[in-house]
C-alpha cells in the first residue's frame, strides 16, 4: 500500500481522487484529463487544455500514469463490483470505497480521507439502500434483532417502543445463526439434489435397457410375424393345391361315371330289345347275359383317391371366422410327423369287448351296443376299450331344479327341458338364483360312475355340463366353463358354428363341427373324469377333462334363444 504522502501526491486537486490519466501543464500543476476536461474554459474542439490558473497548454504526464495505475486496479475492481459512486464527486464518476450510515452518503478514496472520525459515522461497505439501515421511526441505526417479531430495531425501539422487554440480538449474532439455518437447509438442498442426480442416473440406465430389450423384442415380433405370414403362405398354397385337387378328383369321377352311365345304358337297352323279341329261339341263341351286369360291378361309393389329406379345407374356413388365434392352434396341431413315425388313426369297432359285459343302448344312433378304440395297422394295439357312457343300469335321472333357473328360462312341466324366453318367468330372486341363462340340476353325485343325454338346439347358443353346488351364481364369470367351479362343451350358431370345451376360463377348440343334434356327458366321479360324446354313428369322443373332484357334481344347463332337452332317465337313488 502507498503511503499517505505519496497518496495525497497523486491526488488531483479537482476532484481530490487519485490521478486517472493524468495530464502536466507547462505551469507545472497535475490535473486528471477528466478533471480538465470539465473546465469551461478548456477548447475541446482543438484537443488544447489550459491551466485552470495560468492557461498554460497541457502535457501529458507519463510518470505520474504509471505510478497511478498501480492504485486504480482495486478501485476499477470495486466499480465493477458494486456499481456505487462517490456521492460527493459531482462532475465524474467514481467509485465508492465505503458509505457513511449517519451522513447517509457513498464515499470514494479522496473524500474518505477528509471525512469525520467521529464514532457516529458508521462506514460500510458502499451501499445504495443507506436508509433502509436506519430506524423509520427513531432515525437511528439499526443495530439489534428482535426474533419475536423477526425484525431489525434500533436502540430506542429495545428500550422504549413496542419491542421493548422482547429478548433481542446482536444484528451479528443474529446473522450467524441464520446463516447457520441456511448451511443446514444448503446441506439437505445438496442431499436432496444428489439424490435427484442418482435417481436420474438410475432412470437413464432403466431406458438404456429398456431401449436394448424393447430393440431385441422388436427383431423377435419382426421374425415371428414374417414366419406366421410365410406359413400362412404355405397353409393357403397347400388349401388352395387341395381344392384343385380335389375338383380334378370330382372331374374325372363324373367322366368315368357318364362313362360307367352310358355303358349301362347301352346294356339296357340290348337287354330290352332281347326282353320284346318274339321268338324264343333267337332269343336263346345270343350268348349268356349273366355278365352282363357284374354283381361286384358298381357297388359302393367311389373312392376320391385314397388320398390321406393333410388339410381339411372345412375345418380351415371355419377357423377364419372363429379367429387367428384358432388358425395358429391348428398350424402347430398339422404339423408334419416326423420321418419314420406313423400318423395314428382311429377306428370304431362294435363288437363288444369279450372281457366286458355289454349292456345294450337303446337307439342305433348311439352307434350300437359299445365302442372300442384301437389303433389301426398292422400289430394293432387296443388304447382304449369301454363301453363309452354306459355306467349302471342305464342314464341317469336328471331333473332340472326350478330353484336355480334364470328367470328368462322355462322349464318344461316334466323338468327336462329348458327354453330361452324373453318373457320374464316372475320367480323369486333368491340366492340360489343363476342371474345368467342358467339352470342346474336337483340331482347330485357324489361318487360311482353316470352319464346322462342331451338333445341341443341349432340356434343360439348353448352350453352343457356339470358344476359344483359353491359356484358362484352372480353374471360374472358365474356360466359354466368361465370359473374353476364347472366343465362344459358349448357351440350353437351365435359362435359361428364352433365347438369348445371350458374350464376355469379356457377354451379348447374342437377341430371339427359336431353334426348330430345330440351329445352324452359320461362322469367317473371315483377317476375324476368327466368326457363329452357326439352321438352320432359311430360315436365320437369330444373330449375328456380329467381332475379330483372336490364338492358334490351337478349337471348345469345354459342356453339363449334356444332349448335344451335332457333324454331318458331312469328312476335312480341319489349318489
Amino acid at each position: 500500500m502507498a503511503s499517505a504522502a505519496q497518496r495525497n501526491e497523486l491526488l488531483c486537486s479537482i476532484c481530490l481522487n487519485i490521478y486517472t490519466d493524468p495530464v502536466t501543464l507547462r505551469c507545472g500543476h497535475n490535473f486528471c484529463r477528466v478533471c480538465i476536461d470539465q473546465v469551461p474554459n478548456v477548447q475541446e474542439e482543438s484537443g488544447v487544455y489550459s491551466c485552470p490558473e495560468c492557461r498554460a497548454e497541457l502535457k501529458r504526464n507519463t510518470t505520474l500514469h504509471n505510478r497511478a495505475e498501480h492504485l486504480l486496479p482495486t478501485q476499477t475492481h470495486q466499480e465493477e463490483t458494486t456499481g456505487i459512486c462517490c456521492t460527493y464527486c459531482i462532475n465524474s464518476s467514481v467509485p465508492a470505497v465505503k458509505s457513511c450510515l449517519h451522513c447517509e452518503a457513498s464515499l470514494c478514496d479522496g473524500h474518505l480521507n477528509v471525512h469525520s472520525k467521529s464514532p457516529e459515522h458508521v462506514l460500510t461497505d458502499p451501499s445504495t439502500s443507506l436508509k433502509n439501515r436506519k430506524c423509520s421511526i427513531h432515525k437511528e441505526l439499526l443495530k439489534y434483532y428482535c426474533p419475536t417479531d423477526a425484525i431489525c430495531i434500533c436502540v430506542s425501539c429495545s428500550l422504549a417502543g413496542k419491542h421493548g422487554g422482547h429478548q433481542v440480538e446482536m444484528m451479528d449474532e443474529a446473522s450467524e445463526k441464520k446463516k447457520k439455518k441456511l448451511r443446514n437447509v444448503l446441506q439437505k438442498l445438496i442431499t436432496k439434489r444428489e439424490e435427484t442426480e442418482e435417481r436420474v442416473r438410475s432412470l437413464e440406465e432403466r431406458w438404456r435397457k429398456a431401449q436394448e430389450k424393447s430393440s431385441g423384442e422388436a427383431e423377435r415380433v419382426t421374425a415371428l410375424f414374417i414366419d406366421m405370414r410365410r406359413r400362412l403362405d404355405d397353409l393357403e398354397k397347400k388349401v388352395l393345391s387341395e381344392i384343385s385337387r380335389q375338383e380334378v378328383q370330382v372331374s374325372a369321377l363324373i367322366h368315368q361315371l357318364k362313362i360307367k352311365k352310358d355303358e349301362l345304358s347301352r346294356k339296357m337297352r340290348y337287354i330290352e330289345e332281347l326282353c320284346n323279341m318274339t321268338d324264343p329261339l333267337t332269343v336263346l341263341q345270343e350268348p349268356d347275359t349273366g355278365d352282363l351286369c357284374d354283381p361286384e360291378e358298381g357297388g359302393g361309393d367311389e373312392d376320391t383317391g385314397g388320398h390321406d389329406k393333410t388339410y381339411d379345407v372345412d375345418v380351415i374356413t371355419g377357423m377364419i371366422h372363429a379367429g387367428f388365434s384358432d388358425i395358429m392352434t391348428y398350424l402347430q396341431n398339422i404339423s408334419p410327423a416326423k420321418p419314420g413315425n406313423k400318423r395314428k388313426r382311429y377306428h370304431w369297432d362294435r363288437s363288444p369287448p369279450s372281457h366286458t359285459k355289454a349292456s345294450p343302448v337303446s337307439g342305433t344312433e348311439y352307434g350300437g351296443n359299445c365302442v372300442t378304440v384301437r389303433t389301426g395297422g398292422a400289430g394293432e394295439e387296443v388304447i382304449a376299450v369301454g363301453k363309452v357312457g354306459i355306467y349302471g343300469e342305464g342314464p341317469a335321472d336328471i331333473l332340472l331344479d326350478v330353484k336355480t333357473a334364470h328367470n328368462n328360462l322355462h322349464i318344461s312341466d316334466d323338468l327336462k327341458t329348458a327354453t330361452w324366453t324373453k318373457i320374464t318367468q316372475n320367480r323369486p330372486e333368491t340366492a340360489e338364483r343363476f342371474q345368467y341363462y342358467q339352470v342346474m340340476s336337483s340331482r347330485r353325485f357324489t361318487s360311482g360312475r353316470h352319464y346322462w343325454d342331451v338333445e341341443i338346439s341349432r340356434s343360439g347358443w348353448w352350453m352343457v355340463g356339470m358344476c359344483y353346488p359353491s359356484i358362484d351364481r352372480r353374471e360374472d364369470q358365474s356360466r359354466i366353463g368361465d370359473n374353476n367351479k364347472s366343465w362344459s362343451l358349448w357351440g350353437g350358431k351365435a359362435c359361428y358354428n364352433q365347438y369348445s370345451v371350458v374350464h376355469d376360463n379356457k377354451a379348447n377348440l374342437l377341430p371339427h363341427q359336431i353334426s348330430s343334434d345330440r351329445v352324452r356327458i359320461c362322469l367317473d366321479y371315483g377317476a375324476g373324469q368327466l368326457s363329452f360324446y357326439e352321438l352320432c354313428d359311430p360315436i365320437r369322443h369330444l373330449h375328456t377333462f380329467t381332475t379330483t373332484f372336490t364338492e358334490p357334481l351337478h349337471a348345469a344347463l345354459y342356453v339363449y334363444n334356444g332349448s335344451l332337452k335332457i333324454l331318458g332317465g331312469g328312476a335312480a337313488g341319489e349318489n
